[in-house]
């Protein structure tokens, strides 16, 4: 816990899905105390219980954000889970200050917005900390997970896959490539890694592979690679039979749970 010299409270900007809760959970095991923003009508309602406070925010609320921190003494935060993607398009966000900053930046890949989120936070003496933090046990390891392993033809899909979500993920367009046979049938874009999974299984008629990489040059402080049952449930769905993930790079939440309901749909899962 070298990253917070000693201090004992850590803010949490908390997004969609498992990851914010598990981080606040394995926090306050850690003896930390846990201020959370919140975001309306994204952040599970399952957060109450875990955190030491937490603050409601909507996209109008945003310079909030700052001035909360501040009030609460934290000088180090963490990002953890999805924000909806919609937020990006909505004509009137309703607050200056996140106005300007999505005037200012040149574009919307996640990169430019979480980056310019991060600086903001730093003028006002507020350190974004890996999101990985504490969390270093979850991370995928080299192998496969799964008792059941890919056969020569999927492991040329896998590697093809590979190679070409490493490029795909290099210019900040998306992290999950969807593959069949060779053929490339779907890229996640900013709709995110669910929907490009149920869209490539639908376009595929199943016996997809799923891979899902780390950027090139990953800014380990937001949007770090994660997958679980959510994931392994998206890919039941469509009949997909296999998830490749970056050995180091991807965060697996509920591991054992996730592994068994690979296993249970025929579902591969290795790391590389």
């Amino acid at each position: 816990m070298s990253e917070l010299n000693g201090i004992k409270k850590i803010g949490l900007i908390a997004g969609n899905g498992r990851f914010p809760l598990l981080f606040a959970a394995t926090a306050k095991r850690h003896g930390l105390d846990v201020i959370a923003i919140a975001i309306k009508k994204d952040t599970s309602r399952l957060i109450t219980p875990i955190v030491n406070k937490v603050y409601w925010l909507g996209l109008k609320d945003y310079a909030r954000m700052f001035d909360i921190f501040k009030s609460e003494g934290i000088e180090k935060v963490i990002m953890a889970g999805q924000v909806n993607p919609k937020n990006l398009f909505y004509k009137d966000v309703g607050d200056e200050a996140l106005k300007k900053l999505l005037a200012a930046i040149q574009d919307k890949r996640p990169d430019t917005v979480f980056g310019a989120v991060a600086g903001q936070l730093a003028q006002h003496n507020i350190e974004l900390i890996d999101s990985t933090f504490l969390l270093e046990d979850l991370m995928a390891k080299k192998g496969v997970l799964t008792c059941l392993e890919p056969d020569a033809r999927t492991w040329e899909d896998i590697r093809f896959g590979f190679d070409m979500a490493k490029k795909i993920a290099g210019l900040d367009v998306g992290q999950t490539l969807v593959v069949k046979n060779g053929a490339i049938v779907a890229v996640e874009a900013i709709e995110g890694t669910d929907a490009a999974i149920l869209r490539g299984g639908k376009l595929a008629a199943g016996g997809i592979v799923v891979v899902k990489v780390s950027k090139p040059n990953q800014d380990m402080r937001f949007d770090v690679p994660v997958v679980g049952p959510r994931t392994i449930g998206r890919m039941a769905r469509v009949r997909a039979k296999c998830l490749a993930i970056e050995a180091g790079k991807t965060i697996v939440i509920d591991k054992e749970l996730s592994v068994r309901s690979a296993e249970k749909n025929n579902i591969s899962i290795v790391a590389l």
